[in-house]
């Protein structure tokens, strides 16, 4: 089984770059993926919150995202802050199945700069997602994407790494918010999980609140600290 990750350019246009199969990987061609992430029992309407920069130590494979995730694990819609170039660029897309979708605008952010990120349905029966992205160093984008077959029902934080160790201190979100059309409230209050345990993960305790047959969970502060 291939899979296939986003190549996000300064310009706003797509390349994709597509992997072998994990099992015929070099070992220095295997990615490194930290992830903490919510599993809501119902599809998410939204997303929103912020987070630091951390500083880049070089120009290399670093994707630092959050993203929106369906239950077959098809793809995931997430704004990705991305190293490759030896300045920090962020954009929004659809990675990496069907259906194929253009990958947004996007800007450079500076080290230690707040990136505003929000993906929220339009209507969960059209599936579209509106898309925004802003920084403190004036940057702001929008986008959609048409996402009809695929509702959303994790919310992820992740660190993906290609050939290059966590060397750039924590990545941390602060004012996460996640709606899901559910009653539950445990998917939040339960907190997320530390996907392998695989990073020193922290997080104040969410807040749950349910109005029209929907749960708000609110996190004040998520943070990536180190590898575990």
């Amino acid at each position: 089984m291939s899979f296939s990750s986003p190549l996000a350019h300064q310009s706003g246009l797509t390349q994709w770059f597509t992997y072998l199969p994990r099992q015929t990987l070099r070992q220095s061609e295997l990615p490194s993926i930290i992830t903490t992430r919510f599993f809501l029992p119902s599809s998410s309407a939204l997303e929103t919150g912020s987070f630091v920069a951390p500083h880049l130590p070089q120009a290399a494979t670093y994707y630092l995202w959050p993203g929106l995730q369906p239950p077959d694990n098809a793809g995931v819609l997430q704004p990705v802050l991305d190293g490759r170039s030896g300045t920090w660029w962020i954009g929004d897309g659809w990675c990496c199945a069907d259906p194929s979708l253009a990958w947004g605008n996007g800007f450079n952010v500076a080290n230690g700069q707040t990136v505003n990120f929000g993906m929220k349905a339009n209507t969960i029966q059209s599936g579209t997602w509106a898309t925004t992205l802003s920084n403190s160093g004036g940057g702001s984008v929008t986008g959609s994407f048409p996402l009809p077959t695929h509702p959303m029902n994790q919310a992820i934080m992740a660190i993906e790494l290609y050939d290059v160790a966590w060397t750039f201190g924590q990545f941390a979100f602060s004012n996460v918010a996640i709606v899901a059309n559910t009653t539950s409230t445990a998917w939040c209050t339960n907190g997320p999980t530390n996907y392998q345990n695989a990073a020193v993960v922290t997080n104040s305790t969410p807040v749950a609140t349910v109005s029209g047959g929907q749960t708000t969970c609110k996190i004040a502060s998520i943070i990536l600290v180190r590898p575990a």
